[in-house]
């Protein structure tokens, strides 16, 4: 199966910024979709950006404008990069993969997706 491990997590102010990383131990080009998601206590899981396998990006409303998903695919890794979060972005983010590719509308959905790490916790204080 595909492995992922996610980095780059921690605690920042209200207005700071941070990059999370997703390192897969396979290559990332055979993948249809990439994707982060988030999760916080008594919420159900979240889409936050997804990227297919010909790099098109789909954002989520809450974060657009201030989250970035890309990857190199040289070195089989996914980012998140997140600008001006919010306490309300506080959650634990994952990185998934979906083997398959995906109508626009389902990239999101958690349910399409076949792999997922082990998540990194975000908390943004304000």
């Amino acid at each position: 199966q595909v492995q992922l491990v996610e980095s780059g997590g921690g605690s920042v102010q209200a207005g700071g910024s941070l990059t999370l990383s997703c390192v897969a131990s396979e290559y990332i080009s055979r993948f249809g979709h990439m994707g982060w998601f988030r999760q916080a206590p008594g919420k159900e899981r979240e889409g936050v950006a997804a990227i297919g396998i010909d790099g098109s990006t789909t954002v989520a409303d809450s974060v657009k404008g201030r989250f970035t998903i890309s990857k190199d695919i040289a070195k089989n890794t996914l980012y998140l990069q997140m600008n001006s979060l919010k306490p309300e972005d506080s959650a634990m983010y994952f990185c998934a993969v979906g083997l398959s590719r995906m109508r626009v509308d389902y990239v999101l959905d958690p349910r399409r997706y076949n792999f997922w790490g082990q998540g990194t916790q975000v908390t943004v204080s304000s």
